[in-house]
């Protein structure tokens, strides 16, 4: 399906009510994965403080897959667009397991994650692909995400968004109801109420209801650096890390 035919598929591809760009959601996506890095390995302190430090954090996850769902109705070149995907999941693989002392074949970034979440809902749109193919490759892309950061879960969240582009009531709910169920109850019923932050993930929801559907100002520095920060935050964080001994 060309970009063409996904936009007229999709009358809030072209507009919608709201004062915040796909840009500005960029940028608030990542000072969050960014505080929330920094604050996952450097902070120290009474326990309860340290675990709602992680709150604001929890908005980048929700943020990156609905950026990633309308990348998907408005990019001219959807293989190229999986291509630089792929790639920066390559590229932050070593940066993410350096930085958080994992085993480098169990865990991979959630760049991984969002790759997979494209590759998942671009089979589920294909028109003349049979229902089992769609549901054994949308299995099979949550099964690949399982290591990866956010797993099957952001895949969940990017395909559900792309399906159900035209209500945004919908994709709040199905947003609300795979967060509730595969991710912030499985924490807590495993964790312990100390991870009552991860319900931070419900804040994107009202900065969703304020996106107009519009990227905002052309620009290859947001373009390109919304992929470039992810491994260059990890490496900078790395070399702190390294520095000051923690």
């Amino acid at each position: 399906m060309c970009v063409q035919e996904r936009a007229a598929a999709s009358p809030r591809a072209l507009e919608r009510g709201g004062f915040l760009t796909s840009n500005m959601l960029k940028v608030i996506a990542v000072a969050a994965m960014f505080f929330d890095h920094f604050f996952s390995v450097f902070a120290e302190g009474d326990p309860v403080f340290l675990e709602w430090l992680r709150v604001p954090g929890r908005l980048s996850a929700p943020l990156m897959c609905y950026l990633i769902a309308e990348g998907y109705w408005h990019t001219h070149d959807l293989k190229k667009y999986m291509g630089r995907l792929f790639l920066f999941a390559v590229l932050s693989h070593f940066p993410y397991v350096l930085y958080y002392h994992l085993t480098w074949w169990k865990a991979t970034s959630v760049i991984w994650t969002l790759f997979l979440g494209l590759l998942a809902l671009t089979a589920a749109r294909q028109p003349h692909m049979p229902f089992p193919l769609k549901l054994a490759a949308v299995g099979g892309c949550c099964l690949l995400a399982y290591p990866a950061d956010w797993n099957y879960v952001g895949v969940l969240w990017i395909l559900y968004f792309g399906l159900y582009h035209r209500s945004f009531g919908r994709q709040m709910a199905s947003f609300a109801l795979i967060g509730l169920f595969l991710h912030v109850l499985p924490n807590l019923f495993h964790f312990g109420w100390g991870h009552l932050y991860q319900c931070g993930i419900f804040l994107a929801i009202p900065l969703l209801a304020c996106y107009n559907g519009r990227r905002g100002r052309r620009s290859r520095v947001i373009k390109w650096g919304f992929y470039l920060f992810y491994p260059l935050h990890l490496l900078l964080l790395l070399g702190l890390r390294v520095i000051t001994g923690v």
